[in-house]
């Protein structure tokens, strides 16, 4: 199965919507694919933000049967035009895919749910792989990364690869949080994307937070303060927070 064809199958296969055969090709596509990887995983990410705020309601049976028969009753109607009902499911289905798209940015911006710093650092991960915009400089090599924030902040961000440990350096970008730039360090532990920020100043140290189906925590050392966020259990994280205390000065 090639790159095109896991592309145009991975929401079905996010929902469980394929045969088994299809599932375990996507499967054995994915083990061997950084690049497809890299795609499931940020639609995964969508998927949960929606999830952790989407609400539900059952619709009452009356309004199922009127909906059945106004179906029906259109479909009898458009029988004879039906490239013009096809022009009108795609009208719908672009109306339909607009407004989740519309839902699952609004679920990016900070707004009156509260959880003003946290729920930014939240949003600037999600954007990350939504936008297919983890790094700016793609590499592996702390001596790579480092050198390229050097004139575009007031600061030196420490990078550490810490590949051995479980916790490779992917690369690194410029993001913005509370109206200023700061370091985006992207790390990846199986698979799954670590945002380290990292901005100059002191900030009281939050204790791990878990939020959309996300794990967060902050700390401060050094003069600089540091925020980790990523879906990876809280137990993975904190290993990671405490390998990055370690390292940085």
């Amino acid at each position: 199965m090639g790159c095109d064809a896991v592309a145009a199958e991975v929401h079905p296969y996010l929902d469980d919507q394929l045969e088994p055969d299809r599932v375990g090709r996507i499967q054995e596509h994915l083990r061997g694919c950084a690049a497809c990887t890299q795609l499931y995983e940020r639609q995964r990410a969508m998927n949960s933000v929606i999830r952790q705020h989407a609400h539900y309601y059952t619709a009452p049976k009356h309004l199922a049967r009127s909906i059945r028969s106004n179906l029906r009753t259109l479909a009898e109607a458009e029988r004879p035009r039906r490239r013009n009902a096809w022009g009108w499911f795609a009208s719908g289905a672009a109306f339909a895919s607009a407004a989740t798209l519309a839902v699952s940015l609004s679920l990016l911006q900070p707004g009156p749910r509260g959880g003003g710093l946290e729920q930014e650092l939240i949003a600037a991960h999600v954007r990350s792989l939504m936008a297919n915009h983890l790094t700016d400089v793609a590499s592996s090599d702390q001596h790579t990364v480092k050198p390229w924030f050097s004139g575009k902040l007031d600061m030196s961000p420490p990078v550490t690869d810490l590949t051995a440990e479980g916790y490779p350096l992917v690369g690194g970008r410029l993001d913005y949080l509370d109206q200023r730039a700061v370091v985006a360090l992207v790390y990846r532990h199986n698979q799954h994307p670590i945002n380290l920020f990292v901005w100059p100043g002191d900030a009281a140290a939050t204790p791990l937070l878990a939020r959309q189906g996300y794990n967060l925590v902050r700390w401060s050392q050094g003069g600089m303060t540091f925020a980790a966020v990523s879906d990876l259990n809280p137990a993975d994280l904190q290993d990671f927070q405490k390998l990055i205390a370690r390292s940085a000065p």
